[in-house]
């Protein structure tokens, strides 16, 4: 499994707008209906990444504490299902439904979201204000597949917490996440 890094985005992005279908509810979802009254985590995310396994339990554990803070959750898929059977929508939708995913889990078909975001691996995490400006990019936490730490979801929570109390996360504390690299279509030779 080859560690690719997040791309570190300017802090002050905008968030892309899209629309796209819940693979849980067959609903077309946009960010703006979507996006969250304090703020919006925008996670690229799939089901056969070891490391996005890792923090998934987690991942829905800080979900349900923020989400009644104001904050909106929004994973996106963007990994090409015919390379990877296991991140079809019809696999989205079983395993969002076996973990409980309190978000919706959308699916970036063109994969034109993932680019707009230049999201670069899974689990990547975006996280941005009330008028969905970015004010945190980068990792979930230390934990690692096979490194001991564990897994807290810290890093992200520390952000959630700054945005909630009004504070700037100082951008030398925001890492990199490392994941597996989005899984992108071949294009035709």
């Amino acid at each position: 499994m080859a560690a690719t890094p997040s791309v570190m985005v300017p802090l002050g992005t905008p968030a892309p707008d899209f629309t796209l279908p819940d693979a849980v509810s067959g609903e077309m979802k946009s960010l703006r209906e979507l996006q969250g009254e304090k703020g919006t985590v925008v996670m690229f995310i799939c089901n056969h990444c070891p490391y996005v396994k890792h923090i998934q339990k987690e991942l829905v554990e800080v979900a349900k504490e923020y989400i009644p803070k104001g904050i909106a959750f929004i994973a996106i898929n963007s990994n090409d299902p015919e390379q990877y059977p296991e991140d079809s929508p019809e696999n989205m939708k079983r395993v969002a439904e076996a973990l409980g995913y309190p978000f919706p889990y959308l699916f970036d078909e063109t994969q034109e979201v993932a680019k707009a975001y230049q999201a670069a691996c899974t689990p990547d995490f975006f996280v941005y204000d009330a008028q969905l400006r970015l004010v945190y990019r980068g990792q979930f936490d230390d934990a690692r597949p096979g490194n001991q730490e564990p897994v807290t979801g810290k890093d992200l929570r520390a952000a959630l917490d700054a945005l909630l109390k009004g504070r700037t996360i100082p951008e030398d504390q925001q890492k990199p996440s490392i994941g597996c690299n989005i899984k992108w279509r071949q294009t035709g030779a």
